[in-house]
């Protein structure tokens, strides 16, 4: 069973329209495909859903599963970035964007001390280094602990399905200020992986650092992975796509790392809740 739980159409920050990943998706073999636009945020900015398509949106997709009916599983879910104190409360999102699930994410770190926002994704390494100079001092120990604490917060306070590239944190690092195996990182790790097993919540395996060439492994990698399989913490692999080339995107590579690990299963939404496919 190939599925795809993480995508990005043009009513977000993708490329396309909706219908063309799906059309994508079933030339693929794809046999289930979820929409998870980035939640809308108060501010501006190129990357997330606007408002005024909700409606629009909520048609669109309703139309597009009920089209699609019997030639692959289409589900509307969303992206929710995690601000504290900015953004919104994810259960209300769900609800009123009828999604059917939501996967939550930090992409965008708050300092305790400063109003700006450190900015840890995008292609540009030098966003993140420009932010973590001039907020956090160039300290990488405070900010990346802030950026666990944020993870944290939003999985003891939001209700969440799944956790987004979990440690995606590392990708602009390239081991020039840490290593992931300091024993600060790694037990910020397994603070986090604790309450995710506590709360039930599935964890991503994002290969979308590899075909981007931002990365020399998946997020998470190897031995989050191993970290993972002991815990029996769910997982599923995910592209993150943002174009419809890009769906199936190292899938062979993620799964790779998954058997390598010892995980033999991967799960998948199915209707109103969630199933375990065994890894071929």
């Amino acid at each position: 069973m190939l599925t795809n739980h993480h995508t990005h159409s043009l009513y977000s920050d993708g490329s396309s329209q909706p219908e063309e990943y799906i059309v994508a998706a079933i030339e693929k073999g794809f046999n289930l495909l979820g929409f998870t636009e980035h939640s809308p945020l108060p501010f501006g900015n190129t990357f997330s859903f606007k408002k005024e398509n909700k409606e629009e949106y909520i048609e669109l997709m309703n139309t597009l599963k009920k089209a699609y009916s019997g030639q692959i599983a289409v589900y509307s879910g969303m992206e929710m970035d995690y601000i504290p104190g900015i953004s919104e409360n994810f259960s209300k999102v769900k609800a009123e964007y009828k999604m059917d699930y939501l996967i939550g994410s930090v992409h965008l770190v708050r300092p305790e001390s400063h109003d700006e926002l450190w900015f840890t994704d995008g292609p540009d390494y030098r966003t993140y280094d420009k932010g973590l100079y001039e907020l956090f001092g160039g300290d990488i120990r405070k900010a990346v602990t802030t950026y666990y604490n944020q993870l944290n917060e939003m999985i003891e306070t939001q209700h969440l399905d799944i956790i987004g590239h979990i440690d995606k944190i590392k990708m602009h690092n390239r081991v020039r200020f840490f290593k992931e195996d300091e024993s600060w990182y790694t037990d910020l790790v397994s603070e986090t992986l604790s309450l995710i097993q506590d709360r039930d919540i599935i964890v991503e395996v994002n290969t979308r650092g590899i075909y981007k060439q931002r990365s020399e492994t998946t997020f998470p990698g190897p031995g989050i992975l191993k970290q993972i399989r002991q815990l029996r913490i769910p997982v599923m692999v995910n592209s993150d796509a943002h174009k419809p080339h890009e769906l199936d995107g190292e899938f062979e590579y993620g799964f790779s790392l998954l058997k390598e690990a010892g995980i033999d299963e991967v799960v998948y939404f199915k209707g109103n809740g969630w199933a375990f496919e065994s890894i071929r």
